[in-house]
């Protein structure tokens, strides 16, 4: 969508001669807003101007006990008279870290737009643009999705600049450089991109600057805009970027040689390249000692593993393989499916979708009720479904099993993706069985293999294989032993500093 600003076009360059009507051709083009306030002030007889600001999105403080009290100083009006540049000696003189000069109607406008104050003053051909901006914002709090029992506690709030503040404070180098691209036609919006130049391979870099210089969008709400137009793959349920509200996180992947996005108006920051592995992390695993770390690391890979495939079992073993089952637990099963009119298979698709629907309600309402009513919903359905005869208990605990075990992602968007690999199994199985299963564990490796994030297989260090590499994959090793930056990301730097 391209901006339609064939109005502002038809209004001529402010000459000075009469800044009343070009105060009033903003008001036109603005349609004379409620929060849009013109004042003028008086420097001399024959020297006057307004100050014009749009009172929501400034500091109005600033503006009247500092702009305003500093115009109305005598000293500042004789020093104006005997003046012959007036914009050179105010732009001097005015007590503001951020000012800028312009002649151009649209740039004037926009400047409002962004929480400038123009002053436009008479026998001047030039426009002083203030940084007066004061939007309001979330203070720093904790995060709400990422939590963890031992670490910071700061997140990303919905402001750049204090997102980038808080990475600053832990990256205190030189070498952080920080690019900022303006995106959206109508609305624009501030993306920045994070990395370390002494770690990041340039080929990442340019790749990361070239997908994000070529959004075409009117408008960037959030992170996730921006994460669809720079993905590898559009259709493939795995991500290639990890999005965290973490800036320990963020600070983390910059000093390992990835890129960081920031997206200003989102809390979420995006990284990459990322692997697949890396998604079975969590910022705890780097805050707790080695043991520990690897033990939580170990249940999260199992954790998966049931999630993934447990409803997938129930279906081919109940239904194709009984064979498979011990004698004992075969004929409780029978005896519970005797009543059931259904198949497993649709017993299971009816109870997933069921506590999908209840994760869902739970979310979307508000919080202090959301929980209580998503788990006694599940409960009391759970509950009167078994007695009704609709499903059986084994069905209710392999529904339990796998939901416990989709709540253990370290990563929102990684629980999704086992979600929906749960429902392409559970097809496959129930119309071909355990080979229908096989058949689709060996689609997935096979389509996870030929994924790439920004250049960096998928699959690696396992895939391609990178043995120095495999000290932060399965196990995590004690820090003292990781002297090596990760070979997939190609680092500039092998080894790491210990001086």
């Amino acid at each position: 969508m391209q901006k339609n600003d064939s109005n502002q076009s038809d209004y001529p360059i402010y000459d000075g001669d009469n800044p009343k009507a070009f105060v009033n051709q903003i008001m036109d083009i603005m349609h004379n807003p409620p929060d849009l306030v013109d004042r003028k002030f008086t420097l001399s007889p024959d020297l006057h101007g307004f100050c014009v600001f749009i009172e929501t999105i400034v500091d109005k403080n600033k503006i009247e006990r500092e702009l305003l009290h500093f115009l109305s100083d005598e000293s500042l009006h004789s020093e104006l008279d005997s003046s012959e540049n007036i914009i050179n000696t105010l732009q001097c003189r005015i007590p503001f870290s951020s000012i800028s000069i312009s002649t151009d109607f649209n740039h004037c406008v926009q400047g409002l737009l962004k929480g400038k104050c123009l002053l436009v003053i008479s026998k001047t051909n030039q426009v002083l643009l203030l940084d007066t901006a004061k939007t309001p914002h979330r203070n720093v709090m904790e995060p709400l999705i990422e939590s963890t029992v031992r670490g910071p506690q700061e997140g990303f709030t919905e402001d750049i600049a204090i997102n980038l503040s808080l990475l600053r404070k832990r990256i205190n180098t030189v070498f952080l450089r920080i690019e900022q691209v303006i995106i959206g036609t109508e609305a624009e919006t501030k993306v920045t991109l994070l990395f370390l130049e002494n770690l990041a391979p340039m080929a990442v870099v340019d790749e990361f600057r070239s997908r994000v210089r070529s959004i075409q969008i009117d408008s960037v709400l959030d992170s996730a805009y921006v994460e669809e137009w720079i993905q590898d793959r559009t259709f493939s349920p795995f991500s290639t970027l990890l999005n965290t509200e973490r800036p320990d996180i963020v600070a983390s992947h910059l000093l390992e040689g990835r890129v960081g996005v920031l997206v200003d108006g989102s809390p979420n920051a995006l990284v990459g390249p990322v692997t697949f592995f890396q998604f079975f992390t969590a910022p705890e695993d780097y805050y707790q000692r080695a043991g520990i770390a690897t033990l939580l690391r170990w249940l999260r890979m199992l954790s998966y593993m049931l999630s993934v495939f447990v409803p997938s079992l129930y279906i081919a073993v109940t239904t194709y393989h009984q064979e498979l089952l011990p004698h004992s637990l075969l004929i409780n099963l029978s005896a519970q499916r005797e009543g059931v009119p259904f198949p497993a298979f649709v017993e299971a698709i009816i109870m997933m979708v069921t506590f999908e629907v209840l994760r869902e309600a739970g979310l979307r309402m508000p919080r202090i009720a959301g929980q209580a009513i998503s788990i006694v919903g599940a409960l009391v359905l759970g509950e009167a479904a078994v007695r009704a005869g609709l499903i059986t208990a084994a069905m209710v605990i392999v529904v339990a099993i796998t939901a416990i075990s989709n709540f253990v992602a370290p990563s929102y968007s990684f629980g999704i993706t086992q979600r929906l690999l749960q429902f392409f199994y559970m097809g496959l199985t129930g119309f071909m069985g355990l080979f229908g299963l096989l058949c689709g564990v060996l689609f997935t490796v096979l389509h996870l293999a030929s994924i790439k994030s920004f250049g960096v297989p998928y699959l690696s260090p396992v895939a391609p294989t990178f043995i120095s590499d495999w000290k932060d994959l399965l196990v995590r090793v004690p820090r003292p032993w990781m002297k090596t930056y990760p070979q997939v990301n190609q680092t500039k730097r092998k080894q790491r500093r210990r001086s």
